[in-house]
């Protein structure tokens, strides 16, 4: 790739229950520095905390508490944060949830703003807020040029008894059904640096990792490194347990509760998606690290956090079983990286495909970096591994600097 003149892309990472951005100096993909970063934490969360932002830019670093009921909010504290610092912006990069298999990375005019608002139904929790900072970004910097890339790119190599689904030939040609999978950017990262990392050949590996947001969550079978099965499918609802989404669930329910309460599809679409998971069986709080406090007196929370343990120790072990047996196993995002109890109990019974953990180790990362968290004599070398999404955006974001900026509205 030519090298070109340097860039300041700013990149906007939007999570179910949290909004990352980060600034990167970038010239080539070899060629990428990180200017600021930061986050909106608790983003239209239910829970026992406040939701607050935190700033780090170079030396300067600011946590600031302040009611955030939705993304376009933090976004917009966010850019006035940028503007009082000093940063300048020339490029505004997002990641997209789903791309419906019409686009990996594009340039945001008005013909794809169409298409993403077709796009809005099949991530009800993620694509509103998406949508909403892109339209903010602008109204608050007009000139400056976006682009979105999406996070089920990684996934388009699942092999045909993986992403189809078992319905009629007809159905799923008529309205394209597949499992399209999502957090691709996070595993498209941690997993070529797990394998470095540990000196393994990732053309010759194989590798479980677990993207285990404050939000959404998902794991992923990772065979000499391409995905051979993910949790998530045609939306991201099924899989794991997540903060209000339900995962894997019998059908039937939401036909039952239909068909004999005469509830509407919208109205099922927002009771699975947003007040069900761990919020609906806690009826407390959407966020595990509320829960985790209460585990000894709330019969409540506590069946809420085994259960999303269970969920996920049945996927690890069913994907070691799909890859033959697992040479790593990889936690990622925020609680994957900074909940060791998490962690502890998932891991734990694990040794009968090769997971032994080192407690002390496990209690001790801190999430800061890659951390080795497996015993000496474990089989499977456990890590976790801090994602860096936005990275991928910035390097999706340097490939389309080629395609003209012309027309753009």
């Amino acid at each position: 790739m030519v090298k070109q003149e340097e860039v300041n892309m700013l990149v906007f990472n939007c999570g179910s229950s949290s909004l990352t951005f980060k600034v990167f100096a970038a010239r080539s993909e070899a060629d990428v520095r990180q200017v600021l970063d930061g986050k909106a934490h608790r983003v239209g969360v239910k829970g026992s905390q406040p939701s607050f932002l935190e700033y780090h830019c170079g030396p300067k670093s600011e946590r600031v508490e302040t009611p955030l009921e939705t993304h376009e909010q933090a976004a917009v504290a966010a850019i006035k944060k940028l503007q009082e610092w000093g940063v300048p912006v020339d490029c505004i990069g997002h990641r997209w949830c789903h791309g419906g298999g019409y686009f990996k990375t594009a340039w945001v005019d008005k013909g794809l703003l169409s298409k993403l608002r077709e796009l809005v139904p099949l991530m009800p929790i993620h694509h509103p807020a998406m949508l909403a900072v892109i339209l903010q970004c602008r109204r608050s910097l007009p000139k400056t040029p976006q682009f979105v890339t999406t996070d089920s790119a990684f996934h388009a190599s699942l092999p045909p008894c993986a992403y189809t689904y078992p319905l009629p030939k007809s159905i799923v040609k008529r309205f394209g059904f597949r499992k399209y999978g999502f957090h691709g950017l996070s595993y498209e990262y941690v997993v070529r640096t797990a394998a470095a990392r540990l000196r393994l050949d990732l053309g010759r590996s194989r590798i479980v990792a677990c993207h285990l947001g404050t939000g959404g969550s998902s794991v992923a079978a990772v065979k000499d490194g391409k995905p051979i099965d993910t949790s998530m499918g045609y939306s991201g609802l099924p899989g794991l347990v997540m903060s209000t989404r339900c995962g894997d669930m019998d059908p039937m329910l939401m036909t039952l509760i239909m068909g004999i309460y005469g509830e509407r599809a919208d109205a099922m679409i927002d009771l699975v998606n947003k007040r069900s998971g761990l919020l609906g069986v806690s009826d407390f709080s959407s966020d595990i690290r509320d829960l985790i406090p209460r585990l000894d007196f709330d019969p409540n929370a506590k069946l809420a956090f085994d259960m999303y343990v269970y969920r996920l120790k049945k996927y690890i072990g069913s994907y070691c079983a799909a890859l033959g047996g697992m040479d790593a196993l990889v936690f990622t995002d925020d609680l994957g990286l900074h909940n060791w109890l998490l962690r502890e109990k998932v891991c734990r019974d694990m040794e009968w495909c090769g997971v032994l953990l080192d407690a002390d180790a496990n209690r001790k990362a801190t999430g800061n970096g890659i951390s080795l968290l497996s015993a000496r004599r474990s089989r499977v070398k456990v890590l976790a591994v801090p994602t860096e999404e936005e990275l991928v955006v910035c390097w999706e974001g340097l490939r389309l600097r080629e395609v003209p900026l012309a027309a753009l509205a």
